[in-house]
């Protein structure tokens, strides 16, 4: 079992994101993670940086810890090539370290670059033709694709990967996981009742991995709240306020979000959290996704009022006891 410290894009710039990067893998995290944004989920206190820039100046200041995008779109503004090629990229630069991990999105990535962010249905058609792109392209395949979706034309990679760079997707729900068994190489999910997640999403990811004769990776993700009052809690979730807010996946302005949230009770936001006032709370939360659900990976995802320290008070105290229960 292995331990991820997401580096919140939508909460600090790069430069700050990337000391958070190197103070993680000095702590003792196995793996650093970022999503892939155009629009945060607020607009008062928030950013928004290009991923993958980011992942390049990780790759250089580190030599450890492993990376993943968590999660890429690779549907709209991406063609599943470029996003194929930013992949290979990185598994040079870091030497290897490198995880694709995918998702379906949200209308935050796409719809302020003009693209239109339509259902379930076309956006998982997408996917599935954008995984055979990306995984033939990290194959070493020239490929000549007329999709419904995407075109290639004698499309290569010449700075391929050195290895295999494996592909995780992120699924919520029962279909999106069992696409993910029959497509991807791991799963990503955010795990809020171990034994509801254990049944929607990963028995049904193992069954149809095991349906092909796949090895299954499952990385378990957490949002806590680190605070030792509800007014620390609230400040230190001031630009993921509005992940909360109604209709996220639709909207595309944070402006909007922004004001959703905060028309809503301050309590309501919090209770949709996990709030843990100490170390052994925070322990405590992520026990679950260690002893009941069984995560190859589980990603550590703090909101705190000073994520320094919390980065290093839980590379101290936590990572032992979450290894401790993994034994």
């Amino acid at each position: 079992m292995k331990l991820a410290w997401l580096c919140s894009h939508e909460s600090y710039q790069p430069e700050t994101l990337l000391e958070h990067a190197v103070l993680a893998e000095r702590a003792g995290f196995d793996m650093v993670t970022g999503a892939d944004h155009f629009h945060p989920w607020v607009d008062d206190a928030s950013a928004s940086s290009f991923v993958w820039s980011w992942f390049g100046a990780v790759a250089q200041a580190t030599s450890r810890v492993e990376m993943a995008t968590s999660v890429t779109a690779p549907l709209y503004r991406y063609h599943p090539g470029l996003i194929a090629q930013a992949a290979a990229t990185l598994d040079r630069l870091s030497g290897g370290r490198f995880v694709l991990g995918v998702g379906t999105g949200e209308a935050i990535n796409e719809a302020p670059l003009g693209y239109e962010f339509p259902g379930y249905a076309e956006r998982i058609a997408r996917m599935d033709e954008a995984l055979r792109i990306i995984h033939g392209l990290l194959a070493g395949e020239k490929l000549d694709i007329d999709g419904q979706y995407y075109q290639a034309r004698t499309a290569k990679l010449y700075s391929p990967p050195t290895g295999r760079v494996p592909v995780w997707m992120a699924a919520g729900g029962p279909k999106s996981a069992t696409f993910a068994g029959q497509h991807a190489e791991g799963l990503i999910t955010s795990v809020k009742e171990p034994a509801d997640a254990v049944e929607r999403v990963i028995t049904p990811y193992r069954e149809a991995a095991a349906e092909r004769g796949a090895d299954t990776t499952i990385m378990a993700t957490r949002w806590v709240v680190l605070a030792e009052s509800d007014d620390e809690a609230w400040e230190a979730l001031a630009a993921m306020r509005g992940l909360r807010a109604p209709g996220r996946l639709e909207v595309a302005d944070p402006m909007v979000l922004r004001e959703r949230a905060d028309a809503m009770d301050r309590q309501e936001i919090l209770s949709k959290y996990t709030i843990v006032r100490d170390l052994d709370q925070l322990a405590e939360a992520y026990k679950p996704l260690v002893h009941d659900v069984g995560a190859d990976y589980v990603a550590i995802q703090v909101a705190s009022a000073d994520p320094v320290r919390t980065i290093t008070d839980v590379g101290e105290q936590v990572l032992p006891a979450l290894r401790d229960w993994a034994v």
